[in-house]
């Protein structure tokens, strides 16, 4: 805990944002950082409350609650309070391999769990972690840790996602010699070409695959497992094999006009985006055009912040569900994550451009329209009423009579992703619903020596979750390979 007095002697201090309309010229990250007195004072703030379901971990009505990782929160926000960082950082460490990602991406679900939240603005937990973490680096309190002893096993990772990159790590602190196999051309997965340069700066994600290849990890790039190299050959050369390659295989909407020039997924449209910022590749741009986003979640709102920067002419966000309420209701109790709204960095961007929110709440789209030179001119729609019955099912109806058409010359669809991108099945791998088939704790798939971790095991997820599973099936393999293990294994249930 920081202060026993301290919730109730300091107010809670948003986390600091560069000017939205000044942010939108360029693609560095809009978060600044706090100095460190006033993130003393906000470590002052954590409570004495017992039990800290800020770090229990778990899903509660389908949603996460606390930290899927376990941070040793209470502690370190203590250490801050004490302007003891150094000693912050190791406790930081701990529990997490990678907070300079989780302290910018993560929806942090600790905050909604903060005993505080209950009556008052929760400890600015993900601020802190950030701090702590980034101050490691610029005192150069993080070095590279190589292993003493190699155990001369070998295994492959496929994948440098969150979930790849964390069993790893993990592994090669273990000793093992650890090959990550990568498609694209840069390490990091969603990390590097999911998530825009205005949330996760790409010097930060590179920063931290230097150090894993300084610690003796290897990365083959533009290579792909099932393609450019079978499962047959990695099975051959390597002890133990894990898939870690996400869940890229985006949810799509098969309406009239879906094929028309200038629909295109929402994945594509960043990767493709954060390509030209690193490397001047082409892109899909939004420049001038009347765009539109289908679909109410993170990826929406990445897609809204990168058109804006690209000066698109306008931009509109379709949701499905109703807007939410400005507080919890009944049904939405603490410690659960929060139910409530929200505005996020895209929309206070696109209303300070263009004065007004983005979001469209219950609407349904209904077709893609052409011009007469056979590219985007217009979407229709139709708003919906959601009603939910007495088991909780909910079932939407369209309204008569509201119908509308919207000018628009770029369409992206960010409605979700339905499994891993690739041929399970063909390469002999079971699946459930769509994911690699493998249970939670064990991570082993059917077939000999080829575990999975991530989002390809439990479907689209946070980066937390994903991290939790790299770690704990490293310490599987770790103890498959050697009969036993010394990692730390922080999760003892099924999730």
């Amino acid at each position: 805990m920081g202060k026993a007095t301290g919730f109730m002697e300091y107010q809670c201090e948003e986390t600091q944002r560069r000017d939205p309309l000044i942010r939108t010229n360029d693609w560095r990250e809009y978060d600044t950082s706090y100095s460190d007195e006033t993130l003393m004072t906000q470590g002052a703030r954590c409570m004495d409350c017992g039990t800290p379901f800020c770090q229990i971990g778990d899903v509660i009505n389908g949603a996460t609650t606390g930290c899927p990782i376990y941070n040793l929160i209470p502690e370190w926000n203590d250490l801050v309070y004490k302007g003891r960082w150094r000693e912050a950082l190791e406790r930081l460490l701990k529990t997490n391999n990678f907070p300079e990602f989780t302290g910018r991406v993560c929806p942090a679900p600790c905050e909604g769990s903060c005993t505080l939240a209950i009556s008052d603005p929760a400890v600015t937990i993900k601020s802190i972690e950030r701090t702590i973490i980034d101050k490691g680096f610029e005192n150069g309190w993080i070095t590279p840790r190589v292993p003493e002893n190699r155990t001369w096993k070998k295994v492959a990772v496929i994948g440098s996602g969150p979930a790849g990159l964390a069993s790893a790590d993990q592994l090669n602190q273990a000793g093992h010699h650890v090959t990550v196999y990568e498609r694209q051309d840069r390490a990091g997965g969603l990390l590097m070409y999911g998530i825009p340069n205005m949330k996760l700066e790409k010097e930060v994600v590179e920063r931290r695959v230097r150090l894993l290849e300084q610690e003796g990890i290897d990365f083959i790039l533009n290579t792909e497992a099932g393609k450019d190299i079978s499962f047959e050959a990695l099975n051959r050369q390597y002890d133990a094999v894990i898939l870690c390659i996400g869940a890229q295989k985006q949810r799509d909407l098969p309406l009239e006009g879906r094929d028309t020039e200038g629909v295109h997924f929402a994945m594509d449209y960043l990767t493709a985006s954060t390509k030209q910022l690193l490397q001047d590749e082409d892109y899909i741009d939004a420049k001038g055009k009347d765009v539109i986003v289908i679909g109410g979640g993170d990826t929406g709102a990445d897609c809204i912040a990168t058109a804006l920067r690209q000066e698109c002419n306008s931009v509109v966000q379709f949701g499905k569900h109703p807007k939410p309420p400005s507080a919890r209701t009944g049904s939405n109790t603490w410690p659960e994550f929060p139910n409530v709204f929200t505005v996020d960095y895209a929309h206070k961007e696109t209303a300070a451009k263009f004065g007004e929110d983005p979001r469209q709440y219950c609407i349904q789209t209904k077709r893609f329209v052409t011009g007469e030179d056979v590219t985007l001119k217009e979407v229709h729609t139709v708003e919906m009423e959601k009603t939910t019955d007495e088991n909780g099912k909910a079932t939407f109806r369209e309204i008569p009579g509201t119908e509308q058409v919207w000018p628009a010359q770029l369409v992206f669809i960010a409605i979700g992703f339905e499994g891993p991108d690739a041929k399970l099945k063909q390469y002999g791998l079971h699946t459930e619903n769509g994911s690699v088939k493998a249970t939670y704790g064990d991570f082993r798939t059917n077939i000999d020596n080829v575990f999975t971790a991530g989002d390809a095991r439990r479907g689209q997820s946070l980066i937390v979750w994903a991290i939790n599973e790299g770690r704990e099936a490293a310490y599987k393999i770790d103890d498959y390979l050697m009969g036993s293990s010394a990692l730390p294994s922080y999760l003892k249930k099924s999730v």
